[in-house]
């Protein structure tokens, strides 16, 4: 079971609607590199993880991706939550908003739908943290890019502190391969050849 906390993992106080940011932003709701397929990626993939500690990493890491996936939806909900018609028209929301008003819908910034096609869960361990840690390093450079286009303070501050998550994750996942999987007997046969460099 979880236990839920009614607060965001970091405060959102958004108080200038911009619905081209809110488009950017999106992104990182349900776009290839987003919060949702990490969540979904991690939480998947500990079922068929061999090691317990790992499991671990993988449940913590994608049960705190359900948390970042709050906080961008509310930055997205306050950027968009007081436009005007107006607004919308000038901004090119307008597409969005014929199908979704200002609901929270998980998209990528190019308008691309959320797909589970977008992340994998293999069963092999070798293969998945080393998706996992490619994957922490392409949502960091998806906040680096929104970082470059964003000069409000309010918008920026919960972005930075997504952004420095990403790469605690990369360090967790980089920690639990060397700990865990490069010393096994299992991970050695099956993987000597493709991956000398790691054993």
């Amino acid at each position: 079971m979880w236990n839920y906390e009614r607060r965001l993992e970091y405060p959102v106080n958004i108080t200038e609607p911009n619905a081209m940011l809110a488009q950017a932003i999106i992104s990182q709701y349900g776009g290839p590199d987003g919060e949702m397929g990490a969540s979904m990626r991690y939480l998947s993939q500990r079922y068929a993880c061999p090691y317990r500690e790992v499991s671990a990493v993988l449940t913590d890491i994608g049960t705190e991706e359900l948390g970042h996936l709050e906080i961008v939806a509310t930055i997205v909900h306050q950027l968009t939550k007081n436009l005007s018609m107006e607004d919308i028209e000038k901004s090119g929301f307008a597409n969005y908003y014929v199908d979704h008003t200002i609901g929270i819908w998980p998209q990528a910034a190019s308008g691309m739908p959320f797909s589970a096609a977008q992340f994998q869960s293999t069963g092999d361990i070798i293969a998945d943290l080393m998706e996992d840690m490619a994957a922490e390093q392409k949502a960091r450079l998806t906040y680096d890019n929104i970082l470059r286009l964003i000069h409000d303070q309010e918008v920026c501050e919960p972005i930075k502190f997504l952004r420095a998550r990403e790469i605690v994750h990369f360090q967790r996942f980089g920690d639990a391969y060397r700990k865990h999987c490069s010393k096994s007997e299992h991970t050695k046969y099956n993987h000597e050849d493709a991956y000398p460099h790691f054993l």
